[in-house]
């Protein structure tokens, strides 16, 4: 049976991502903000996998809205200490931490005109 996407929220939360977004939030001044409901908002699509000659790194690629691909990546130092639930969590927040980036770059460039 394929997952669901609350089960997969729910396995990949971006705790980490949403205690930074909330601070944002609690001292935002203007309108002007990225904020990570509208950067997932955008996702259209992820795809997680482990590389075979690297079998403790976990990889995604994200598809946005736009057809643009973000890869995320995470990789524990020592491959003892990888588990694949955190190695998922921590690939998806390496890619939006990016999608961020690139979101927060198009609305300077919105607001500069």
């Amino acid at each position: 049976m394929p997952e669901t996407d609350h089960e997969r929220h729910s396995r990949t939360s971006l705790s980490s991502l949403r205690m930074t977004d909330d601070e944002s939030q609690r001292v935002q001044k203007t309108p002007n903000r990225v904020s990570l409901d509208s950067i997932l908002a955008k996702i259209t699509d992820e795809e997680f996998w482990h590389p075979l000659i690297i079998p403790h790194m976990t990889v995604v690629a994200i598809k946005l809205e736009n057809g643009y691909v973000i890869i995320g990546q995470s990789t524990p130092a020592d491959p003892a200490n990888f588990d694949e639930e955190l190695g998922i969590k921590f690939a998806r927040e390496d890619a939006v931490r990016q999608i961020w980036k690139l979101e927060a770059y198009l609305l300077r460039e919105i607001m500069s005109k």
